[in-house]
């Protein structure tokens, strides 16, 4: 059983704004001279500061992975995972969480102002790479004063960040933890995303992205795109489960000519209603991209396990067996890459009919794979310091 309740949570937290102010090279030769990150943490760090696990979110997460905020019900996106007793556990970890950049609560992206121009950026906010988020998150690092992760944790989008920076600061993490996530996104993971741009762009409040100028903001496109990734979050199990042909409204009685709503097209409507009310629509283009753009391999000829032969951590890979859109068998090829690579690397593949977003939702056996690898760490790090 989860530990999920109020009583197991890391209780009422607060976020910070962090200037970082230094300069950020990113990967498309743009350079931000500065720039602010929203941080949550959890835990106390230890003595030496060994014992920091880093969060990395996925495409529409925030800094906000736990507890709860004054005066709101609604805990973190990974409170079932982070707190006393649970698999991050906040008594022998010290937990940071951020927003990354490009993104849309409170960190520098599309919504802040443009220095050069005292503008709102818009889609005028450089191109980003998975990589960038990195080096982002290195100067996050340093500005702590800590030397090396204990663990490096993040689901899709996150884990690709995880695998990141192995590759790029091999002598920084103890351990990645890769869950749900693929060396890079397929052909059809490509397509979802291009059809969810597109509903964005042809929402006529658009604006070629600059809505914000003209006080509006392309909430139907926004919704329809969410519509549309939500889809393939789900499994086709689970939505037959939780929905069926169940209807909200209307009969299919004979002279009944009242419109007929199903109850999955209610509950997608509102999905989508409600994250276009709460995210931006140019984060979630300059992200997607950023997915599409992702492949761990395309700078070692290709070979996924050149990619990893300076990687000097351990690796945690977790797939679910009803994920489809970073289906086992992606994870399974970050593993054997891992094993040719000649690295240190364990294995799970979860039973579980919630899709791709099982990685955010309890699970004993996940909780339990997850729990026992990250108190191995502990007790290596508690050892140690006796």
């Amino acid at each position: 059983m989860s530990l999920d309740s109020r009583e197991n949570s890391v209780g009422t937290v607060s976020a910070e704004k962090i200037l970082i102010d230094k300069p950020l090279t990113l990967a498309c030769g743009s350079v931000l001279p500065s720039h602010e990150l929203m941080v949550e943490t959890y835990g106390t760090l230890n003595a030496d500061k060994s014992n920091a696990i880093l969060i990395c979110h996925a495409l529409s997460g925030s800094h906000h992975a736990a507890g709860y905020y004054e005066g709101d019900d609604k805990p973190g996106w990974w409170d079932n995972h982070i707190g006393p007793g649970k698999p991050m556990d906040t008594n022998r970890f010290f937990i940071v969480s951020l927003n990354n950049i490009g993104s849309c609560f409170g960190s520098t992206g599309p919504t802040s102002i443009n220095p050069e121009t005292g503008k709102v950026w818009g889609s005028d906010f450089p191109a980003l790479r998975a990589r960038d988020w990195v080096e982002s998150q290195k100067l996050l690092m340093e500005h702590l004063g800590i030397e090396c992760w204990a663990a490096v944790i993040g689901g899709s989008l996150g884990g690709m960040q995880a695998m990141r920076w192995a590759l790029e600061y091999p002598d920084k993490l103890a351990n990645s933890i890769v869950i749900a996530s693929s060396m890079k996104l397929t052909a059809q993971n490509i397509a979802f995303n291009e059809i969810a741009r597109r509903a964005i762009k042809s929402d006529p409040d658009f604006y070629d992205g600059h809505y914000l100028q003209n006080n509006t903001l392309p909430k139907h496109g926004l919704a329809l795109a969410r519509m549309i990734g939500h889809v393939t979050y789900l499994s086709d199990e689970l939505m037959g489960q939780k929905f069926g042909r169940e209807l909200r409204s209307g009969t299919f009685s004979q002279g009944e000519a009242a419109p007929i709503e199903f109850q999955i097209e209610s509950y997608l409507n509102y999905q989508g209603d409600k994250f276009s009310s709460g995210f931006d629509a140019n984060s979630y283009i300059l992200i997607t991209k950023m997915l599409d753009y992702f492949d761990l391999s395309r700078e070692y000829q290709n070979s996924a396990v050149d990619a990893f032969t300076n990687a000097k951590c351990k690796f945690l890979v977790v797939s679910f067996s009803s994920d489809w859109r970073f289906s086992p068998q992606r994870s399974r090829e970050i593993t054997d890459a891992l094993i040719g690579a000649g690295k240190n690397v364990s294995y799970a593949e979860i039973e579980s009919d919630l899709g791709h977003d099982a990685f955010l939702l309890p699970n004993a056996r996940y909780e339990k794979v997850l729990g026992n690898y990250l108190s191995g760490i502990a007790d290596q790090l508690e050892g140690a310091a006796q």
